[in-house]
């Protein structure tokens, strides 16, 4: 495990020429693959000089290293550095010292418990801060296969995007998220002037220039940085696509986890998450939807030569 070093001065990478995907219909103006259900492979190989994976983390050791080996062995054929920038939000567990033994792996422990999005944001810095071609977020909890890290760079190199989200396909959520996200993606999709599959999809690849735009425009203690970012990537013109992705539970032996609450059966919203959908509202009302929102003002970086 290594220590994070402070953020340096990023250059602007090269990326793949520009190909745009002339398949027509209502998915396609969505910036869905036609073959989102099936690996996608790119016409050449990928190969990516530094491939950056960032993760917030809170109580996951008995789950997190495994799915990192998995992601490892993945898409280390693809790039020539893969790193793994975890930013642990104070877990009371051994969250923060699985990967002591572990080179490619840093661990930056939170200096309070501020929550996901908090946490998300400062992985996000801190991968940014080792200045990678290319950046996949991921949540610590390890809802996702290791296989379709791998796709997930294709659609990117393939369309040319400035980002790619994983649509999670069969989540297995309690009633009352998958409510909360269907409330939520109707909001943003009224806002964008269109529907935004997952709004709120933590797994996501980014060009760096384009990720760069977006952290710089958000406050470092958002509650719900992903919906901000996937209306701003929609209002700014950002190239976007969309990956159909297997959802998966939860790794290890709290297959429910420990934000909202424990327990089996629960048949009503827990306490926390209200309290957090009546600040997420309010944060989202603040920054993204009135008419002098700051995020309104994000516009896509000028392209770069690729």
């Amino acid at each position: 495990m290594r220590v994070l070093s402070a953020p340096t001065t990023r250059k602007r990478l090269p990326t793949p020429t520009k190909r745009r995907s002339r398949e027509g219909g209502f998915m396609a103006q969505l910036g869905y693959l036609q073959n989102a259900l099936r690996p996608a492979t790119p016409r050449t190989p990928v190969t990516l000089t530094h491939l950056a994976i960032v993760m917030p983390a809170y109580n996951e050791a008995e789950g997190i290293r495994g799915f990192i080996d998995e992601i490892r062995d993945s898409v280390a054929p693809l790039a020539d550095r893969v790193t793994f920038h975890i930013a642990d939000d104070r877990s009371t567990d051994a969250t923060a010292s699985v990967f002591d033994d572990v080179a490619d792996v840093t661990v930056d422990v939170q200096p309070v418990n501020r929550g996901h999005g908090p946490t998300a944001l400062a992985a996000y810095r801190a991968g940014l801060a080792a200045d990678p071609t290319v950046l996949i977020h991921v949540d610590g909890d390890g809802q996702f296969y290791g296989r379709d890290f791998p796709r997930l760079l294709a659609a990117l190199d393939q369309a040319d995007a400035d980002v790619v989200h994983g649509v999670r396909d069969g989540r297995t959520d309690p009633w009352y998220r998958k409510v909360l996200t269907s409330a939520v993606g109707l909001l943003i999709a009224l806002a964008a002037g269109r529907r935004i599959p997952d709004v709120n999809t933590p797994l996501r690849a980014y060009r760096p220039d384009a990720l760069q735009t977006l952290i710089d425009a958000i406050p470092a203690d958002a509650t719900v940085p992903h919906v901000h970012f996937s209306l701003a990537e929609a209002r700014a013109g950002f190239t976007v696509r969309y990956l159909r992705v297997a959802s998966i539970p939860r790794r290890g032996a709290s297959t429910t986890g420990t934000m909202w609450g424990r327990g089996n059966g629960v048949s009503l919203p827990p306490k926390r998450l209200r309290a957090f959908v009546r600040t997420a509202l309010g944060e989202a009302w603040t920054l993204s939807l009135r008419p002098s929102a700051p995020l309104r003002g994000i516009r896509r970086p000028e392209p770069v030569s690729r």
